[in-house]
């Protein structure tokens, strides 16, 4: 199987963002207010958002084109800096004029997140930026043999309606399978894509339905997602009651293996990571579930947002399917 992902290729498109964490101490109370007072000891950037899904798909041994728009400027430079020391194309991005690079800024004491700032632009890309950007979407299209799109949406502007219809019909045009992990400003609006993986909180907003982690609640929602948007599957992320998968008929509940949580942050970035390189390679869905259910547990054990440990992962899966 992993032989395999070595040789897909996932186009990724979506919000690319800096996950920058501030880590230090708490010894005290501030005299001002009646705050803690973090005594910094380190700053470390990584990369988030789409960058994360790139950061997971090379480690699985699969190969990431990633597309996406930044601002100019300091943290616009300092992303493509990240890309480059993770060995990831920068060919696709896009470099806006009035557009921030989006950074989340965690303070973190010890093991405690005690705050996150989020710096960015929410709004849509103009229609140059667009353009610009489905011309590069289209350049790996014609050149990589790409073999699954995948669509990261955060909501910060750069999968806007029109970017998502003209990828999905080229998607269609070219029979390239499609993985989507969504937010709530274009939810229904991936008409027709292969794998649809919300959480169960997106859902619940989203669905004039109550949704339950139950078997019977999660397939009622999957069909009503599938007689709106005509998408063959869906995921849904449970958090520590695991996934749901449904194939269109008959949906599974998988349940997740007893861990230490840390930190849920870029788990779902994992979960479609995982779920599109395995889609690529036609493993069964019941599979891809419990593959994706595996992976997006793991990265929960550590804090801040971090790629999955493959060799962990291989390990974890051999444990599961030979206990003795």
């Amino acid at each position: 199987m992993w032989k395999s992902f070595e040789s897909v290729r996932v186009l990724i498109i979506g919000d690319v963002m800096i996950d920058r964490y501030l880590r230090g101490h708490v010894r005290r109370i501030s005299p001002e207010a009646p705050v803690p007072v973090v005594e910094l000891s380190e700053t470390e950037d990584r990369l988030g958002g789409a960058g994360n899904v790139a950061l997971n798909i090379k480690a699985l041994g699969a190969t990431p084109y990633l597309c996406s728009v930044i601002g100019k400027g300091a943290e616009g430079i300092a992303l493509m800096r990240l890309m480059t020391e993770n060995n990831l194309l920068t060919k696709g991005f896009i470099t806006a004029e009035k557009r921030k690079t989006t950074v989340k800024t965690r303070i973190i004491a010890g093991s405690q997140q005690m705050l996150r700032i989020d710096d960015e632009t929410v709004t849509d890309i103009n229609e140059v930026e667009q353009q610009d950007l489905l011309t590069r979407i289209r350049f790996f299209l014609d050149t990589k043999n790409i073999h699954v799109i995948l669509f990261q949406d955060y909501n910060k502007g750069v999968l806007t309606l029109q970017l998502i219809r003209e990828v999905l019909k080229e998607a269609l045009i070219r029979d390239i399978p499609t993985c989507v992990d969504p937010k709530h400003r274009h939810f229904l609006d991936f008409k027709q894509t292969t794998l649809f993986k919300p959480n169960l909180k997106e859902i619940r907003e989203a669905l004039p339905l109550q949704v339950e982690p139950t078997l019977e609640s999660l397939s009622a929602a999957a069909n009503y997602l599938r007689r709106v948007m005509g998408n063959r599957y869906t995921m849904i992320t449970l958090s520590e009651k695991g996934l749901f998968i449904h194939d269109g008929e008959v949906g599974h509940l998988i349940p997740t293996r007893p861990r230490h949580i840390a930190d849920v942050s870029g788990a779902g970035d994992t979960v479609i990571a995982m779920a599109s390189v395995a889609l690529a390679i036609g493993m069964d869905l019941k599979t891809i579930a419990q593959w994706c259910n595996l992976a997006g547990g793991i990265v929960c054990e550590s804090i801040g947002v971090v790629p999955i440990d493959k060799q962990r992962l291989i390990e974890e899966w051999s444990e599961i399917t030979h206990p003795f």
